[in-house]
């Protein structure tokens, strides 16, 4: 396993639109894995493969106290099971340090293919619903701070340009 560099906020490979992935092979086993490492490393919950510049729909979610409930989406879909939104603070290991109030349907539907290649579907409300819709927007190039207001999102795209001059 190896930790993956994560991109950072407003880097523009993190607008690239993941495609499928074809087929479930070692290389598609191994990138699942160094992702869970990566994410579990950085104290996340979710992780996509458009985040570590790897535009392919693969997702890695872990919502347990415990991070020992890994659950692996290949090619995921969404379908909105409660159309009721609810409003949750999010953060964004692509966005560190900033954590802000995004609405989201409150109930979904998961389908996706795990690696024994087999089609799946859940549904997850709460935490799980939050953690999955905000990586299937990270494989539609979208961010969670696309969804704050202008002058938020301009204030946190210079704070993390300074940050990463100053890091240089």
């Amino acid at each position: 396993m190896a930790l993956l560099k994560i991109l950072i906020f407003p880097d523009q490979r993190l607008r690239t639109v993941a495609e499928d992935v074809l087929e479930i092979d070692d290389e598609v086993k191994k990138l699942t894995s160094d992702l869970l490492e990566t994410m579990y490393k950085g104290n996340g919950i979710g992780l996509s493969a458009t985040q570590v510049n790897i535009h392919k729909k693969i997702v890695v979610v872990d919502v347990s106290e415990e991070k020992n409930s890994p659950l692996i989406l290949i090619n995921p879909k969404v379908e909105i099971l409660d159309p009721e939104e609810r409003t949750y603070s999010e953060g964004c290991l692509s966005v560190p340090g900033f954590y802000e109030e995004v609405k989201r349907p409150s109930k979904i539907k998961i389908t996706a293919t795990n690696l024994e290649k087999k089609e799946f579907s859940i549904e997850a409300s709460d935490l799980l619903s939050v953690a999955v819709q905000h990586e299937m927007d990270h494989l539609e190039g979208r961010i969670f701070v696309d969804f704050l207001s202008n002058l938020k999102r301009q204030r946190i795209r210079q704070k993390l340009i300074k940050k990463s001059k100053v890091a240089v």
